[in-house]
């Protein structure tokens, strides 16, 4: 909670509001869409625009560590440019409702960012700002050139391809789409295995493909040969 409070203060409104994305991060039915993913997002991001004094890793820490000291919003200038508090806004909402229907799941997630932080104090732009980073995650294709702030949300969403735990990552998705049969899960994997492994550059940041696009896409080739083999 204290890196909500960093970002939009402790007043009821706010605190109140951080309860409930707490909430809804800890529903039952998640297995990867967790506390977990989201702290891990807040810490990828911390990676990405912070001077490491030596080279990192995707970490899964048990809770989101954001700056201590409250901090006010402000407005962003040019959409995509500069707005570090958006994006970690982003990440608090970006899966903040989560029904395995992609697309839909973030469309819902951004219109929830939309009616709430208003209640939060943030100011219009900043709003605007957080719901299209939290869209942008639905698909990670719809990047314009030139948007950094954008380029960290999504890299940091997919800093798990290259995390230690990658096998406990595919488990735990494999989980959340337990309804799916066999046969047409691994169909649908691979479609989205071999979509990925065929851009050219999986992170858009320099930073993000530097600590991670070799591990990541050693991570996904082997799935994708295991879900080959069958």
């Amino acid at each position: 909670m204290r890196g909500w409070v960093a970002l939009v203060g402790d007043t009821p409104a706010a605190l109140a509001q951080g309860a409930e994305l707490i909430t809804r991060w800890a529903e039952p039915h998640r297995r990867y869409h967790t506390l977990t993913h989201l702290a891990a997002v807040l810490t990828a991001i911390d990676d990405l625009t912070t001077e490491p004094t030596e080279p990192t890793e995707p970490t899964e820490p048990t809770e989101p560590t954001e700056p201590t000291e409250p901090t006010e919003p402000t407005e962003p200038t040019v959409p995509g440019e500069g707005d570090l508090a958006a994006v970690r806004l982003a990440a608090w909402f970006h899966d903040a409702i989560y029904d395995g229907r992609p697309g839909w799941d973030e469309e819902r997630s951004a219109q929830l960012a939309q009616a709430r932080l208003p209640r939060c104090g943030v100011p219009t732009g900043g709003v605007a700002e957080t719901a299209r980073l939290v869209r942008l995650t639905a698909a990670h294709d719809t990047l314009r050139p030139g948007d950094r702030d954008g380029a960290i949300l999504c890299d940091a969403d997919l800093a798990v391809l290259a995390g230690p735990g990658y096998d406990a990552y595919a488990r735990a998705i494999r989980q959340e789409y337990a309804h799916v049969p066999d046969a047409a899960f691994a169909e649908g994997r691979s479609a989205v295995l071999r979509r990925l492994l065929a851009t050219p550059a999986l992170y858009r940041t320099p930073r993000a493909r530097d600590l991670w696009e070799e591990r990541a896409r050693a991570n996904m080739t082997a799935e994708l040969r295991t879900l080959q083999d069958g």
